[in-house]
């Protein structure tokens, strides 16, 4: 299903150049679309779950969503659509035009994605499916999360984007990460793991409040229930 969007989809009766496959309630697709409207980027949704299916894996090589259509192509990766959306939409720019600064917010995604994201997600399914997480899955994944968060406490600035004064593509990964990672890490361990990163949670409320995300977090909650009922076992 496609679905045109209020900064981009369809203008003057154009087809737009780029596409972004995937579904409302996947927060790697909520930061690639973050990054597109904040873009200010002509784009058009298209409603899309990963498969294994030939025709899906020609797009995605691993069946995973999000996926962007551009004219040349399919992308799949966040980071690789954000480094794209970089090249061929510099303004605003979105990466410290500082080599070290701009390393230094590369470092930061891996860092949310490897030791947040990642590991929070092995506990979705008892905390948003209906299933169950086995103890020692909660075992091994609090201290990864707590090394995450150390590191994140030793390289974040927060005043008032997570990398400092400007905004940066760490700013679309974390506002999609721990809100989901923050849940997890609350009904799992009884911990705020945000609270770990001094001003982290005010800036977190800073990036909520804006439009970008205001649209895509009332398109994931239109979308939750239906998605989770498709999710129990």
């Amino acid at each position: 299903m496609a679905a045109p969007v209020g900064c981009g989809g369809n203008q003057g009766g154009k087809e737009t150049m780029l596409k972004l496959h995937g579904f409302a309630v996947s927060n790697y697709f909520n930061m690639v679309r973050m990054a597109l409207m904040e873009k200010g980027a002509p784009f058009e949704i298209i409603e899309t779950y990963p498969s294994q299916e030939a025709a899906f894996l020609s797009r995605s090589p691993v069946g995973k969503v999000p996926c962007l259509e551009t004219a040349q192509g399919f992308l799949s990766e966040t980071s690789v659509m954000l480094d794209y959306l970089e090249e061929v939409l510099p303004t605003p720019a979105f990466y410290p035009a500082d080599p070290f600064r701009r390393a230094q917010v590369r470092q930061a995604i891996a860092m949310m994605e490897l030791y947040i994201e990642l590991p929070a997600r092995r506990l979705y399914p008892g905390v948003f499916f209906g299933g169950s997480n086995s103890e020692a899955t909660v075992a091994e994944v609090e201290p990864v999360l707590r090394k995450g968060m150390a590191g994140l406490k030793a390289l974040l600035q927060c005043s008032p984007f997570v990398m400092g004064e400007q905004m940066t593509h760490a700013d679309f990964f974390a506002t999609f990460t721990f809100s989901l990672a923050g849940n997890v890490a609350r009904k799992v361990y009884n911990w705020d793991l945000v609270a770990e990163v001094p001003g982290l949670g005010e800036t977190l409320a800073r990036l909520n409040a804006r439009d970008s995300v205001q649209v895509c977090n009332a398109d994931m909650k239109a979308a939750m229930a239906a998605f989770q009922a498709r999710m129990k076992p």
